[in-house]
């Protein structure tokens, strides 16, 4: 029976509620250029409303848990392929305990072994280190092995009868590339990264994120676990209250799809107009506010009849970007273009295809502490047609207390990644005050969530 406090919250049917007003798919629809078929799909899943225990969170056990049976056997992206250009190029990538040497072969293919000599176990190279070598040599007593990890040195070789090129070749990990990112699984019995990457290859068919260089990469310490991180980013529940969207929030104009195992996927309109403003804006009303909010108060041109101001914003963004990058971006949708499109790949990574918004995210416990966590972000911008990209940008390094606002580049993203920063410290902290012991999800809005952990389960068992 349905009782006063049911029809106030809008329930029935478990995850099948949706806020007021078009859905996304249908608001996509009325876009003057049409988006790709994939875009269009929608893959709802309701995956149960039990509350998820704080302890996944905090305790140490269960980050050795994690580290034993997760983290040791999935996929992860290392690097990104321009950040080995060259034969000889190395860049070591580091998870806890973990460690990943990433070189460019004479062949110019990509290898990654274990970054740990075959002798007594020193590290070939330092953490979090970059460069060039023409070989790999041990700085402890000068073992050598060649950038495919072949030995070709043993200082006084007559002490090592028992040591031969094949049982001391550098141990490889499974590596492989895709869209200009390069993987690493620490499992040397991983199954093929293109059957873990599920439905990415056929979505990102049109997106090639190879085409793409790194105008902005910034790698802060964050004060919360690692999953906690991730999960501010995989719903859009909480942009009207974090992100001062007030009444002006279009978090209820947001699609949220599970593909496979390891694939989830958001889309979060921009520049609709909030169906729920009363009296509704006309479409040359809703303009001119976008001019004056984010193209500095430039005059809004009259819209001819029937057409709508996100259609003229998108058409806008891609002269300006065609011209910026030098690259024909005429041929992004309205919402390719616009929108917040985000893909995330279990456990850390996401990407987001759109011209506007071309962020990379990536998060990573650092080291052993459940309440810290390391966040990569990426700004991947369209390279040019006719010439050779600008080289990738360095990493700025963020301690826990300084402001995304340090780095220019990320523009008034800075503010918007410092308030997520302030909600993660006080979800750790009130994660260790809970008399409640666990938190509860929405059944759609915070499906992603569920999904991670399902998947998470799905290891650790």
């Amino acid at each position: 029976m349905t009782n006063e406090f049911d029809n106030k919250f809008g329930r029935s049917v478990p995850g099948e509620a949706r806020g007021a007003g078009p859905s996304l798919h249908e608001l996509l629809l009325r876009d003057q250029i049409r988006p790709p078929d994939v875009l269009l799909e929608e893959s709802p899943v309701f995956l149960g409303d039990e509350d998820i225990s704080f302890e996944r969170y905090t305790s140490k056990s269960f980050v050795e848990l994690e580290m034993d049976r997760m983290w040791s056997r999935v996929w992860q992206w290392a690097c990104r392929e321009e950040q080995v250009p060259e034969v000889g190029d190395y860049l070591v990538y580091d998870l806890a305990d973990m460690s990943a040497l990433i070189v460019r072969t004479p062949e110019r293919g990509i290898k990654a072994f274990v970054n740990s000599c075959m002798h007594r176990g020193t590290q070939l190279k330092p953490p979090g280190s970059c460069g060039m070598s023409t070989q790999l040599t041990c700085p402890f007593h000068g073992w050598t092995w060649s950038l495919e990890g072949k030995l070709i040195d043993l200082p006084q070789s007559w002490d090592f009868p028992h040591v031969g090129e094949e049982s001391h070749h550098l141990v490889e990990l499974p590596s492989g590339t895709w869209g200009g990112f390069v993987f690493v699984n620490f499992n040397l019995d991983a199954g093929p990264l293109e059957d873990y990457l599920g439905v990415l290859t056929e979505h990102f068919a049109g997106w090639d994120l190879g085409e793409r260089y790194t105008e902005t990469h910034v790698c802060k310490r964050l004060p919360a676990n690692w999953k906690a991180a991730a999960e501010a980013f995989i719903e859009a529940y909480h942009v009207r209250e974090t992100h001062a969207g007030g009444a002006e929030g279009m978090d209820c104009l947001a699609q949220y799809d599970v593909f496979d195992t390891h694939v989830n996927r958001f889309i979060h309109t921009v520049a609709s107009p909030n169906p729920n403003v009363d009296p509704p804006l006309s479409e040359q009303e809703h303009l001119e506010k976008i001019m004056k909010r984010v193209l500095d108060g430039a005059e809004a041109p009259p819209l001819p009849e029937g057409s709508l101001a996100r259609d003229h914003y998108a058409e806008w963004h891609r002269k300006n970007m065609s011209e910026k990058y030098q690259r024909d971006c005429t041929g992004f949708s309205t919402s390719e273009t616009l929108d917040s499109i985000e893909y995330y790949l279990f456990p850390n990574a996401f990407f987001f295809p759109g011209l506007t918004l071309p962020m990379i995210y990536r998060f990573r416990p650092d080291g052993m502490d459940p309440d810290r966590c390391i966040f990569d972000l990426l700004m991947l911008k369209p390279c040019p047609e006719n010439g050779k990209p600008p080289p990738p940008s360095e990493p700025v390094y963020l301690n826990v207390e300084e402001s995304y606002t340090r780095v220019p580049s990320l523009g008034p993203l800075g503010v918007v990644y410092d308030e997520d920063t302030v909600n993660m410290a006080a979800q750790t902290r009130g994660m260790k005050a809970s008399r409640k012991g666990s938190q509860t999800l929405g059944n759609y809005q915070e499906s992603r969530i569920r999904h991670l952990h399902k998947t998470l389960d799905n290891y650790l068992k």
